[in-house]
């Protein structure tokens, strides 16, 4: 009779443990579901074919390319330091919302990439940048690059010559990318978007990868 308690207690002890160990799977499962749920494994913009990879001229002079700056998210505006309104306009909301993630900011790498190589030189995209903050880097580079970098993220600009001006203008799309730490495009910020809201946008990014 003894013996008979001891092999029922025995067997429903296994049976505890299979179930405890079925739940802990479970809620493991849960979780990392979850996670993906929350960052998904390609995001729309990427799936579209937005974004991918880069080789340009920093403002110190220096090649560096999109793994360079890999594990932080990269924030990235197109346009050109002629540009008299649009251009400083953004990149002024730009690093705005980058100060107001306050300690956060240091997982963001905000940056300005020339669409005018011609007149945007290595000095003259450092003095630039300096303006706005001194965490912004200035790239360009030659013409193949930038037309790689812009094709890559289906940027556009044209030259606009104009009797107005004594110089040409470039005509250029005005929008914020996201990249993620990963490389992979993540989100797109359109031109006026304030920089409470951009900043709480990439807040929400900064948890999910935390």
């Amino acid at each position: 009779m003894l013996k008979v308690r001891l092999v029922r207690i025995a067997v429903l002890s296994l049976i505890a443990l299979a179930v405890s160990a079925g739940v802990a799977a479970w809620q493991v499962d849960s979780e990392r579901s979850a996670r993906q749920a929350e960052t998904p494994a390609v995001s729309p913009y990427a799936a579209a074919g937005i974004g991918g990879p880069f080789e340009l001229v920093d403002h110190h002079g220096e090649t560096v390319t999109d793994e360079t700056y890999r594990g932080r998210f990269l924030l990235i505006y197109f346009g050109y330091t002629y540009c008299p309104d649009v251009c400083p306009t953004e990149l002024y909301e730009m690093v705005t919302a980058v100060d107001l993630l306050g300690d956060a900011a240091a997982g963001v790498q905000p940056m300005f990439v020339s669409v005018d190589p011609e007149r945007d030189t290595v000095e003259l995209m450092a003095d630039y940048v300096a303006l706005f903050h001194p965490d912004l880097i200035g790239l360009t580079g030659s013409r193949e690059q930038i037309d790689a970098v812009t094709q890559a993220y289906r940027v556009f600009f044209r030259r606009v010559d104009s009797p107005d001006f004594a110089d040409y203008l470039m005509d250029h799309s005005a929008q914020i990318f996201l990249v993620g730490p990963d490389g992979q495009m993540r989100d797109m910020f359109s031109p006026g978007t304030t920089p409470e809201t951009m900043a709480e946008r990439l807040s929400d990014w900064l948890r999910q990868v935390s």
